[in-house]
């Protein structure tokens, strides 16, 4: 039996980094909900473009995670 060790850390790399970049992304998508919610109550100087700004930037980041989570099930599906 053979392993192939190079393989193996190239997956365990790849998997690494996109894993520690979706989190990312959710994370700023809750943080953007949050400015949002702090902007509509009341505290100035939070938001800079305002809450429908800060509102689409975290869409925007759960569309991208909703969009790699369906790619890597189409993956494994195909």
């Amino acid at each position: 039996m053979h392993i192939d060790w190079a393989a193996l850390g190239s997956v365990f790399g790849v998997s690494l980094a996109v894993t520690v970049g979706l989190v990312g992304l959710f994370t700023l998508g809750i943080v953007g909900l949050s400015k949002q919610a702090t902007a509509d109550g009341g505290e100035a100087g939070t938001s800079a473009g305002g809450p429908a700004v800060a509102r689409t930037g975290a869409y925007l980041c759960f569309a991208l995670c909703a969009a790699a989570v369906a790619y890597g099930i189409y993956l494994i599906v195909a």
